[in-house]
């Protein structure tokens, strides 16, 4: 399938492949054709790293008028990163259509800048709840009048305690708007908003797992000892030569302790972890995206939202507890068409995690010795 068959204006399919997206993935050929021609409220299941931002994207912007300068459409997001990631698309998207103003507002940055950035015409509106119920109570924007509210990393919004908002967002809106809720997992916190604000017959639609990864990863292992992983992850990064990725722990004190052993044998690492402040945070990201850092250290919670190109290897120096962190963390890697390196360290105990990633996720390990 190409991006034409799915139905996306020539305009739009020219943005797309002028940023390496040809190719369809999975949740954007089932998502796109329901969202470009109904008005529908949408449950779409699918991991971090699958495309879900085109998705729901280029449906989005075709449904604005960009002669009406009224806000048209709400897109909210659990973290700033992700906001900002998901405005930045859309600018991207929109190079070859007409002139459509997406905003994102988030909190960590001074409301007075926004609220002036908000005094323009602004079609879309990217916020994280917490930040856009301060914009409404202050009468900065108003909601009534949206046409489409989009829930991206749901279940992230409410494990980070944004349910509350989220309900005052909704009940805020008028009855005939509609919900595209994108979701990796469905808890039952998710259900009961499903289940009070989301019509009856909304399309849904779920990416199996083995859907989720993408194909241009290879997948790799190094069996050792616990003692002998941080000689076989500074020997992995010698054969990089410059390049850049993330390395994946399981917990913030194994992340703050690697950041430590490796700034100690000279490697530029940034770390990221759940208790860094959102200032401490940006200037990481920012010298990561400007690439004066060569490597990221991450818990799977602190790598929410993280959107940086050309990353040539994720390295999962603790394995996750769950599948869909796998997914996730390998995600970040070969985007956009490209290929890239998912290397797990383990121990021999941990083979049989392996093998469980293989048959769930429909992959295939090699192993490097």
């Amino acid at each position: 399938m190409t991006f034409i068959e799915l139905g996306v204006s020539k305009n739009f399919s020219k943005g797309l492949k002028e940023m390496g997206i040809i190719v369809p993935t999975k949740i954007q050929e089932q998502a796109i054709p329901i969202l470009l021609h109904n008005e529908t409220d949408f449950i779409g299941k699918a991991q971090t790293g699958t495309g879900k931002t085109a998705a729901f994207g280029i449906p989005l912007l075709s449904s604005i008028d960009p002669q009406n300068i009224q806000t048209q459409a709400l897109v909210l997001a659990p973290t700033r990163e992700l906001g900002q990631q998901i405005a930045k698309q859309f600018f991207k998207f929109t190079k070859y259509t007409d002139k459509i103003f997406t905003e994102s507002v988030y909190g960590g940055e001074k409301i007075e800048r926004q609220i002036s950035r908000l005094s323009r015409p602004t079609h879309i509106i990217v916020a994280t709840p917490g930040r856009l119920i301060d914009l409404i109570e202050r009468k900065v924007v108003d909601i009534s009048k949206i046409s489409t509210i989009v829930m991206d990393e749901a279940d992230e919004m409410l494990s980070m305690g944004f349910k509350k908002d989220l309900t005052t967002i909704l009940g805020k809106t008028k009855e005939q708007r509609n919900i595209w809720l994108f979701s990796a997992t469905m808890p039952p916190s998710l259900n009961e908003i499903i289940d009070t604000y989301i019509k009856k017959n909304a399309e849904r639609v779920t990416v199996d797992k083995s859907d989720a990864v993408n194909k241009g990863i290879d997948h790799q292992f190094v069996m050792g000892e616990e003692s002998g992983k941080l000689d076989t992850l500074t020997y992995f990064l010698k054969t990089q030569k410059g390049s850049r990725g993330i390395i994946f722990t399981k917990t913030k004190v194994a992340a703050r302790t690697l950041a430590k052993q490796l700034k100690a044998k000279n490697y530029e690492v940034g770390l990221l972890e759940g208790e860094m402040t959102q200032k401490e945070r940006d200037k990481v990201m920012r010298a990561f995206r400007k690439k004066t850092l060569q490597l990221l250290v991450s818990t799977d919670v602190a790598a929410r939202g993280i959107d940086v190109e050309n990353l040539a290897f994720v390295i999962h120096y603790q394995l996750p507890d769950q599948i869909e962190y796998y997914t996730h963390r390998s995600g970040r890697t070969a985007r956009a068409g490209k290929t890239g390196l998912s290397l797990a360290l383990i121990q021999k105990t941990e083979l049989k995690i392996i093998r469980d990633l293989e048959k769930q996720l429909g992959i295939r390990f090699s192993q490097i010795r």
